[in-house]
């Protein structure tokens, strides 16, 4: 069992069921229960995938993204001064944008094992606090 920190567009792709990443991401999260993979989001997660839905009145996605962010298998990763202090570092430090380096101080302050993106330049930011997993389709 690990604990994955998805960060917003991985989250977008398993509720908008992504046909390049979809199945991936769903392989890992049912799995076998030794391997198995539990998402850990924030609240800056929930706050990015639900301003589209919201913009564009598409209730139906705004639903589908809201029993995600309830379900009891899906943890919460606190943003709190802790986390900001550290994203404010990981961004002196390594030139992330704001979100990016909010997303990565919190998989670090929640202890995920993981950083599900494809932001490939947080594997840099990330060495030696967790390992960052890239989606990105090969071709």
């Amino acid at each position: 069992m690990r604990f994955a920190y998805f960060d917003t567009c991985v989250t977008i792709y398993y509720v908008e069921r992504n046909p390049d990443y979809f199945s991936r991401i769903e392989a890992a999260l049912f799995s076998n229960e030794e391997a198995a993979v539990f998402p850990v989001v924030s609240d800056l997660t929930r706050l990015e995938c639900r301003v589209f839905p919201l913009r564009t009145g598409d209730r139906d996605l705004l639903d589908r993204y809201d029993t995600f962010f309830g379900l009891s298998e899906v943890r919460c990763a606190n943003i709190g001064r802790r986390v900001f202090d550290l994203a404010t570092e990981l961004r002196a430090g390594h030139g992330l944008q704001t979100p990016d380096a909010l997303h990565l101080a919190a998989a670090i302050n929640a202890g995920c094992d993981e950083l599900w993106t494809n932001d490939r330049r947080l594997e840099q930011a990330a060495e030696g606090r967790l390992s960052v997993v890239s989606l990105t389709v090969s071709g």
